[in-house]
């Protein structure tokens, strides 16, 4: 019997082709779209008549469990066309696919000497049997390639470990996670919503605007002191801009466009990197003022495939913590460093850690090899330094169309991954654009520029923020930092003079005035998250204090409302987790 596979990626590829497979058992009909391992799992796309519930995913999980006891054995070979057409003549799908496929053959994968036949690639364990541990965990609507305009398939999710103690840890992180949805906390803690009338453009609450802007304030702040200046550009441009960008090229069908008639062709800016551009090369410039650091806020829009939209983590609108670093090609190994030095500040801030990864040069670029070979190997270099040779992710042809980058890669409270910010090193569109700054011998010379984010997309990165602290943010985050609980009506006017000293002290204060219980107060103000109540009864308005109750049921007795504020603005100036 041949040696059993480790590979987790054969794993959970074979596991998706066993979805297939059981759903062809229960539901002969079952016509199949793709079904790739991802990250902790797999899924695969099904269309059938009758859909699947989520009551549904038990049985296919039964029927999967009885095609690994079998150990059935899993073959890759190499058929014609021809012949694949003939054996996936009543499949539109994979119909579809093998007319896309270049070359006279296909690959097919075999599951059981004709149990189970799919197109296929390979990358399969030996056996059914080796496929370690699994469970079906959910299922979606997809349409066909991400196309809303084809037909829509069922995906079903699965997740997958070589052992059940690694799955049953998994799971219990996706109940957390659960509890954590971003897309359910958001809403009910007034944070942000949406509404039919934008898909994916979220509507930024008040309570959600009061984090956004901290977020920017802190990046103001941290940038002024290191030296970028602030720019904000039109969310509009003719399209002649992002043809010079190439963005027009490689990304137009990712754009929205408005065409006004006669020639006049608008894109809305998917990106501030032309428009950085267009600023730079507005005057003359001097190798003094190098680098030159343009930063800025501004909404972004993409037109995101409806059926790719997931809350705030794949939107249509969103803000950037955006900068173009102009420099000299001498500087880029120092600029990189100071810019690891913000990720460093601004990870540390929030408790995140993170992992950095190298994107190499993609199938589709624009500029000269050679030119992207030095830029990859100066990344290299840096990242060499930072963090070791060989201790760095590499992903290969993943990089910018204009520039290979480095990509920040965060891990949350759930031990789950997130690519974030993103360093890119871009030799191409100084050259299309034509700038220029003179040296110090008063030659002509092109600049590199590197474009990065740190946040990355803000609203992307709220969304991670809501799931990382489960909506609890520490205090200096908090939509609502304080909360004013008077026990009754005999007490409103001192609370009402409290709060007033608490918000003239910059502090984001809310008092509930109902005529309802203390009890069903703290909790409702426990449910909301607020980090801290203040509660006020009598005996706080006769010895002029407040009993303060922090989030979590710890109560910290009654202490002067001086003392408060003056605790309160230090931690929250402090920026403490």
């Amino acid at each position: 019997m041949a040696e059993k596979s480790t590979d987790i990626e054969a794993m959970r590829h074979t596991a998706a082709h066993m979805v297939a497979a059981a759903s062809r058992v229960l539901k002969p009909d079952t016509k199949l779209g793709v079904g790739p391992a991802i990250e902790n799992g797999f899924y695969h796309d099904l269309d059938t008549a009758e859909r699947y519930t989520d009551a549904d995913l038990e049985q296919l999980q039964t029927e999967m469990e009885k095609i690994k006891k079998q150990d059935l054995p899993i073959t890759q070979r190499e058929i014609s066309k021809d012949e694949a057409k003939k054996l996936f003549a009543d499949d539109p799908y994979k119909m579809e696919l093998i007319s896309e496929i270049e070359g006279e053959t296909v690959g097919v994968s075999d599951m059981g000497d004709g149990f189970f036949v799919t197109l296929c690639r390979g990358g399969h364990v030996h056996s059914t049997a080796d496929v370690g541990f699994f469970k079906l965990t959910s299922l979606a609507g997809a349409y066909w390639k991400g196309d809303e305009k084809r037909p829509q398939l069922q995906r079903i999710y699965g997740v997958l470990f070589p052992t059940q103690e690694e799955l049953e840890t998994h799971l219990h992180r996706l109940e957390e996670a659960k509890k954590r949805d971003h897309k359910i906390l958001g809403p009910q803690l007034g944070i942000f919503m949406f509404h039919e009338s934008s898909p994916g453009m979220p509507y930024w609450l008040p309570k959600g605007m009061a984090i956004l802007n901290e977020l920017i304030d802190f990046w103001r702040v941290e940038h002024r002191a290191r030296g970028y200046q602030e720019i904000s550009t039109p969310l509009v441009n003719n399209k002649e801009l992002w043809e010079t960008s190439g963005h027009w090229e490689h990304y137009k069908d990712d754009m929205f466009i408005a065409d006004m008639g006669e020639h006049e062709v608008y894109g809305v800016k998917p990106m501030n990197c032309p428009n950085a551009m267009v600023v730079f090369g507005s005057q003359l410039r001097s190798y003094r003022e190098l680098p030159l650091r343009l930063s800025d806020v501004d909404i972004l829009h993409r037109y995101e495939r409806s059926g790719t939209l997931n809350g705030l983590l794949r939107v249509r609108s969103f803000r950037q913590d955006d900068s173009h670093n102009f420099i000299a090609e001498d500087q880029i190994e120092d600029e990189y460093r100071k810019i690891l030095e913000i990720a460093d500040r601004f990870y540390s801030l929030f408790g995140l850690t993170y992992r950095l990864r190298l994107a190499t040069r993609p199938e589709k670029f624009l500029g000269a090899p050679e030119t992207w070979d030095k830029a990859e190997a100066a990344l290299r270099r840096i990242l060499d330094e930072k963090v070791g040779a060989g201790k760095y992710a590499i992903a290969e042809g993943d990089g910018a169309f204009y520039g290979p980058k480095v990509d920040i890669i965060m891990e949350d409270a759930l031990a789950r991954e997130w690519q974030l910010g993103t360093i890119q090193l871009d030799f191409q569109q100084p050259e299309r654009f034509k700038l220029s700054y003179t040296d110090s011998a008063g030659n002509k010379k092109t600049p590199v520029v590197i474009h990065r984010v740190i946040y990355g997309s803000l609203d992307r990165f709220i969304g991670i923020l809501i799931e990382h602290y489960a909506g609890a943010f520490p205090l200096w985050l908090s939509p609502v930092q304080v909360k004013i609980l008077p026990i009754a009506d005999a007490q409103q006017d001192y609370a009402h003079t409290a709060a007033e000293a608490l918000r003239s002290a910059n502090i984001r204060v809310e008092l509930d005035t109902r005529s309802e219980s203390i009890g069903k107060k703290i909790r409702e103000a426990e449910k909301e998250k607020v980090p801290v109540m203040l509660i006020i009864g009598k005996k706080e308005v006769e010895a002029n204090t407040v009993s303060v109750r922090l989030r979590g049921n710890r109560d910290e007795g009654s202490k002067p409302l001086d003392e408060i504020i003056s605790d309160l603005t230090l931690k929250i100036s402090g920026r403490e987790l």
